[in-house]
């Protein structure tokens, strides 16, 4: 990062250096490489998230003084279509923050470059699913910066409220709950059903713990109309028809301070993050909110994923941009994000330190978090799937019927990919 004082001395600088080089009869020149960074908001705070990437960009230079490092905050609002735009366009930013579901469709299109020489040296101090998820064919094709990690978080105020001494931790304790908490004026499980929200923070996770999965072994043909698929999903659709979940959960984006959970309207959430804790926090007093561990059905099973640093394919600044990927992997910076987004390390020698003990808990629930299944046509399946649920949770179809319709859409999908 430049002041602008230093922009306008550049010239000048690089005019004196270049002519006390030709005095001298060394034809050497230096260069300089720039590289832009798409970042997306991993601080939920504003402010925080802006002034620690300028402090990278700061540390980073002065590190690497023939690299311009820029870091370009992008939102997380339409993510997909903009990296899809950019890269066909040949736009696109030279490094990336990506999932693991997103990175095998952009690995098919050859949009990214493996970074395998840049996590080699630290490969064996990553925990085990950090890397294996932004693996495709046996390439990395993401530098993992931090691990993220959901689970239960309930509201004790509510809870006392109903006579429930005991958090409900299964699928059947859930169940068993219900009535107590609506006798008592509140909902059971808040959920999240806008087209707008992954399904990897709300149907995913059910489906998982019926011991299911979205696609078959080869990736060919969906899987999640299965048995597993049409157990999870009556279980979502029963507690909505009885009013458990509430009606406001067809609008839900996955923002907790809109959600009937931040409003105290409902006493659990099973898919939230240490942010969504500290939120409420704030509204519920900090003696209500309890942390346990993620739910169990046939599994116990949460979604927590790595964040992974791509490099574009496309970049005419490649090894600048591994020197980036390198410098964000090494303990000292995992740990100072970690500090600040509230997220864990994807490394087991560089632990962020637990602040409090609802911290320690996330932490704890890590050993349970499933990245979910990569394929390239992930996220478009997950558009045809949410409709689905959407028309199971308002009674146009059973289960199993909405099931299907998503699945022919998708094996449809996943046929033309092959």
């Amino acid at each position: 990062m430049k002041t602008s004082v230093s922009r306008i001395l550049a010239p000048l600088t690089a005019f004196a250096v270049a002519a006390s080089l030709s005095a001298c009869g060394d034809s050497a020149e230096s260069s300089t490489a720039s590289v832009t960074v798409w970042m997306y908001p991993v601080i939920a705070d504003e402010q925080a998230n802006t002034a620690y990437w300028a402090q990278i960009e700061k540390d980073f230079e002065a590190a690497n003084t023939n690299t311009d490092l820029k870091v370009e905050q992008q939102p997380w609002a339409k993510r997909d279509e903009k990296l899809a735009a950019a890269f066909s366009g040949g736009k696109g930013p030279d490094v990336l923050l990506l999932n693991p579901d997103q990175i095998p469709q952009y690995v098919k299109n050859g949009s990214l470059a493996p970074v395998d020489k840049v996590v080699e040296p630290a490969k064996d101090s990553f925990l085990p699913n950090a890397l294996s998820a932004l693996t495709v064919d046996g390439k990395v094709y993401g530098a993992p910066i931090y691990h993220t990690v959901t689970t239960t978080l309930y509201n004790k105020k509510l809870l006392d409220k109903a006579g429930i001494t005991t958090p409900p931790q299964t699928w059947e304790e859930i169940k068993a709950a219900a009535p107590k908490l609506k006798a008592a004026g509140v909902a059971t499980l808040d959920y999240s059903a806008s087209p707008e929200a992954t399904l990897n923070l709300n149907f995913y996770p059910l489906l998982w713990q019926a011991g299911g999965s979205v696609f078959s072994e080869d990736g060919q043909k969906a899987a999640f109309n299965g048995p597993e698929g049409v157990e999870a999903l009556t279980f979502l659709t029963s507690l909505y028809s009885a009013g458990a979940i509430p009606k406001s959960s067809l609008t839900n984006g996955n923002v907790i301070a809109d959600q009937a959970l931040g409003k105290q309207q409902v006493a659990m959430g099973f898919t939230n993050t240490p942010a969504d804790a500290k939120t409420v926090a704030s509204t519920w007093g900090a003696g209500n909110v309890i942390v346990g561990k993620p739910l169990q059905g046939k599994k116990q099973v949460g979604f927590g994923l790595p964040g992974g640093l791509a490099i574009n394919a496309g970049s005419k600044n490649i090894a600048a941009a591994e020197k980036f990927l390198g410098f964000m992997i090494e303990p000292e910076q995992l740990i100072a994000l970690g500090t600040a987004s509230g997220f864990l390390s994807p490394r087991t020698d560089a632990k962020v330190p637990a602040k409090d003990p609802q911290a320690q808990q996330f932490s704890d629930a890590l050993e349970f978090a499933f990245p979910g299944e990569p394929n390239p046509a992930a996220r478009q399946v997950m558009s045809l799937l949410a409709a689905e649920i959407q028309a199971a949770l308002t009674g146009k179809k059973s289960p199993q019927q909405a099931l299907d319709a998503a699945a022919k859409q998708a094996d449809d999908l996943l046929s033309r990919q092959r």
